[in-house]
């Protein structure tokens, strides 16, 4: 059974097309900084790969871009779409509907529509790959797996926020959580590494970041809440905000609710700190001496550091603390930033492990250390086909 996987971030796209259940990838790729004029695409087979930098202005430029490389006549992998059986997509929120992995009708659709604002980065672009691929992919099942799934197991203490009640029972204002995909596939694959149930911290740092606290493979806490918007510095979100700022921003300076909520989500995090949202860019910026840049990797380091402080307290211990996603996998320098004065949770890098680059899972700790210290190469993409596959077979 070919499945397509199709996850849609706030400024990517990575595809995969798969045979299931042998798990058989016949390509992938990935389509990064959407929006910009140096988009890059990248195309890989078994046989070989490609890569383009072009400007892609939004995700349905991007995904209408997957199916034509899909479907190229020279080096495509597909003669027809009839040959892919679903297509899986990565929705970000599914508020309190959605606890399971489901087909997509219109209802279902209109549901994710009515999330928008919980999650205006990631839902319209999720949306848009979904009826995107129904006009390509006519034949197959589309199927939307949601990142809010695995942080369903949080206790009550956790994810209710201290506001009046009516807001829970009545509105469904909680903690969500997301990255759910993510954080549920390298925290299982960090426990068969381990080679026991433990106690981890799962950090997930790309354009958004999160953590969660993972105890036996189960979530009890998460740094994002209702809507993907808090906790970490990221790309362009601000993360953890005093709520006053808001009002402030609105009574005193003028703002209005929905410019304040472009300025938290769209212009702020390391964006707002330094003019660049890409990481890789302000990590170049900051080696040539860049004060704010090296100002706001710091920051970002100082505020993961007190969510592994957190979430130790609320683990009672600490095993591991693991490294995924584009920035965790492959930035050393931000994971030395991490690890840094933290021997006090057992936490000790290797430097010369951390500079490795590997698509292993790989320990980057002194031999002594305590707590391991792990990269786990995330694949999302799997994760969504696997649950694609087992709802098709159910």
């Amino acid at each position: 059974m070919k499945i397509l996987i199709i996850n849609s971030g706030s400024s990517s796209i990575k595809y995969q097309l798969m045979v299931m259940p042998t798990n058989e990838v016949i390509c992938s790729g990935m389509i990064d900084r959407i929006g910009l004029e140096t988009s890059n695409i990248t195309f890989k087979t078994a046989i070989g790969s490609r890569e383009e930098m072009l400007p892609i202005p939004n995700h349905k430029v991007g995904l209408q871009k997957v199916a034509n490389m899909l479907l190229d006549a020279e080096k495509g992998v597909i003669k027809s779409t009839s040959e892919i059986a679903a297509v899986g997509h990565r929705v970000v929120h599914g508020g309190s509907d959605f606890s399971d992995t489901v087909k997509i009708d219109e209802k279902v659709k209109a549901k994710i529509k009515q999330l928008f604002e919980l999650a205006p980065l990631h839902n319209p672009a999720n949306l848009e790959g979904i009826n995107v691929a129904e006009e390509i992919f006519s034949s197959a099942v589309q199927i939307a797996v949601f990142d809010t799934a695995f942080h369903q197991t949080m206790p009550e203490v956790a994810y209710k926020y201290a506001i009046p009640n009516y807001l829970l029972t009545e509105n469904k204002v909680r903690v969500y959580g997301f990255h759910g995909t993510s954080h549920k596939y390298v925290s299982e694959k960090a426990i068969d590494f381990l080679e026991h149930n433990s106690k981890i911290i799962t950090i997930h740092l790309g354009n958004g970041c999160s953590m969660a606290a993972v105890k036996n493979g189960k979530c009890i806490d998460t740094t994002m809440g209702f809507s993907p918007s808090n906790g970490l510095i990221m790309g362009t979100r601000s993360g953890d905000i005093d709520q006053s700022v808001v009002f402030y921003m609105i009574k005193n300076l003028g703002y209005t609710a929905d410019e304040v909520n472009a300025v938290l989500l769209k212009q702020s995090g390391m964006l707002g700190l330094t003019g660049y949202s890409d990481l890789r860019d302000i990590e170049a910026e900051a080696e040539k001496g860049n004060k704010e840049c090296q100002l706001a990797l710091q920051m970002n380091a100082y505020r993961i550091k007190k969510f592994i402080g957190a979430y130790a307290a609320v683990l009672n211990g600490l095993d591991a603390i693991v490294f995924t996603a584009g920035i965790g996998e492959n930035s050393s320098y931000m994971r030395k930033l991490v690890c840094t004065d933290m021997e006090y949770f057992g936490i000790e890098i290797d430097e010369e492990k951390n500079q490795i680059r590997s698509k292993a899972i790989r320990e980057i700790n002194k031999a002594n250390s305590k707590t391991k210290v792990l990269v786990v190469p995330t694949d999302e993409e799997y994760e969504i086909a696997n649950q694609v596959y087992q709802l098709i077979q159910n």
